[in-house]
């Protein structure tokens, strides 16, 4: 059976703020997900919230609502943010959605039907903050905890215990086998040195009910609920399942039913891509492949890292002031030239530095005297001096714009994003160059180069009309325009369209308009 390209983001927290990380994920999800629509593939993209665990109880508790109403008015918000980041995203997954519970439990059931999991009693230290256990081996070299882990303290209960150690052995193989498992390379390197340097140990999947009752009830144990990484994770999963998909219904045949599935219909699980930041590699490289191997489903192909952003060289801070708001900036400045921003600036897997003036900088360098002007100033020769007509086809830019556009194709297909963008604006400086030496203007003024003219206004409109394709997964809103100032019908973007010739002559063009305006210097957000 085909299937769709399935890329998720990892799902947000929803006890807290949108930020610039989160915008950025999503934005990089985003673009992956229209380079595959516009290569011709059917596409599955999966974001959403992570609803469960002591953070969302306490804040609820503490506004004097209930743990489902909290959530509830703190997703209206979510769902907001990324819809004004202009996402594609096909389905928005909440952990407190009964279809992602019953999937959750069929996975324990059957783990628990396997003898994956046991009772066993847990001491030591806890940060109810990061809800996580820590050892001696995680304070400071001074014997401190680390601030960001909040209040830690000595713990002593009795939990289930998930038999993740049995696997370790199994995990070093699938890493060895599949270079590509975690990527960038020095992710799946560090993951690898911590298998093979340190002994895995079982993993607590559960809460007593009495200390945390705010989770997803452990099937054949009422006095407990389950661990919020266990939960969270689980969402990539269970949204297909819950749909029907039957490579992803299959392997828990006698413990859940999944939706109606459409015949002949595209499957999405496994995914194809989980993009993540870095601080969470180890549970989607470590927890998560252990968690499906055990459960008999298939896994993953790509767990891919992301690395953080600072803004003026410092971590963000909302008490100082030092953050970015991404929907303050796209409403200042533009959606796309924050999508611009974010991808062009950052490489996927390094860290990357948010500054006001370079945000401005790569605005009027790049946007507006790049790319804004080669469109403005090409169609408005070909208006001013052809009547908007395309002239008789020429291939003079063919060679040098279509291995540009090769590469940019092959680095789209790796998802080297900021790659793909290095190569679509070295064609933006090749036609900007070519007005320069050409000076079509000059041209106009002599009727015996008229086919000169005709040769030069050829060349340029072609070039608009493949940075419209190139960019389409980008600037989605922006080659939208350039499309429309072509006169090109409004349709999905084929990034196949990329080959040179494809105005026709006789072709009438839209009326230019600019894509970018000049701004004067400031905040950015």
């Amino acid at each position: 059976m085909n299937k769709r390209f399935y890329i998720t983001t990892a799902i947000d927290y929803v006890n807290g703020q949108p930020h610039l990380g989160h915008a950025y994920e999503k934005v990089v999800a985003d673009v992956i997900a229209r380079v595959h629509r516009g290569l011709g593939e059917e596409v599955f993209f999966l974001t959403g919230l992570d609803e469960h665990g002591q953070k969302v109880q306490q804040a609820a508790h503490a506004e004097g609502k209930s743990a489902q109403v909290y959530c509830d008015e703190l997703a209206l918000q979510w769902r907001e943010f990324v819809r004004q980041l202009g996402i594609s995203n096909d389905d928005f997954v909440r952990t407190t959605e009964p279809r992602h519970k019953a999937v959750v439990q069929a996975m324990l059931t059957k783990l628990h039907a396997q003898g994956d999991l046991y009772k066993g009693e847990y001491r030591g230290w806890y940060s109810p903050r990061q809800e996580a256990f820590l050892t001696d081996r995680d304070r400071l070299p001074d014997g401190s905890w680390d601030p960001i882990l909040g209040e830690v303290f000595e713990l002593v209960e009795e939990n289930w215990y998930f038999r993740m150690s049995r696997y370790q052995g199994w995990l070093i193989e699938h890493f060895e086998a599949n270079p590509a498992f975690v990527v960038p390379e020095y992710r799946r390197n560090e993951v690898l040195g911590f298998l093979k340097s340190e002994k895995l140990k079982d993993l607590s999947i559960t809460r007593p009910l009495a200390r945390l009752n705010w989770g997803i009830p452990l099937p054949f144990d009422p006095e407990y609920v389950t661990y919020v990484w266990f939960d969270a994770l689980s969402n990539y999963y269970s949204v297909p399942a819950a749909l029907g998909d039957p490579g992803a219904v299959e392997p828990l045949a006698g413990y859940y039913r999944g939706g109606a599935w459409p015949e002949s219909t595209p499957g999405i699980w496994p995914a194809d891509v989980h993009l993540l930041g870095k601080d969470i590699v180890k549970f989607h490289a470590v927890y998560w492949p252990i968690m499906l191997q055990a459960t008999g489903i298939p896994l993953p192909r790509q767990v891919l890292a992301h690395g953080w952003w600072q803004k003026d060289g410092q971590k963000m801070s909302k008490s100082t002031g030092n953050v970015v708001d991404p929907l303050a900036v796209a409403r200042e400045w533009g959606l796309d030239a924050f999508r611009f921003y974010v991808v062009r600036e950052l490489d996927i897997g390094a860290d990357g530095n948010w500054t006001d003036a370079g945000f401005q900088a790569r605005y009027q360098a790049e946007l507006a005297n790049g790319l804004g002007n080669l469109v403005n100033r090409s169609l408005s020769m070909l208006q001013r001096y052809r009547g908007g007509r395309v002239p008789a086809p020429s291939a003079e830019l063919s060679i040098e714009v279509g291995q540009a556009t090769v590469r940019c194709l092959d680095h789209l297909r790796a998802h080297r994003l900021q790659a793909a963008l290095l190569e679509i604006w070295a064609i933006v400086s090749r036609a900007n160059q070519y007005v320069d030496q050409t000076a079509p203007f000059r041209l106009a003024k002599e009727p015996a180069h008229a086919q000169r003219l005709d040769q030069v206004l050829y060349n340029l409109a072609e070039c608009c009309r493949i940075l419209g394709v190139l960019l389409s997964p980008f600037l989605p809103e922006t080659a939208g325009k350039i499309q429309r100032q072509l006169g090109l019908e409004p349709a999905p973007v084929r990034l196949m369209d990329s080959t040179w010739g494809g105005l026709a002559e006789g072709h009438r063009i839209g009326e230019p308009t600019p894509l970018f305006p000049r701004r004067e210097p400031g905040r950015t957000g």
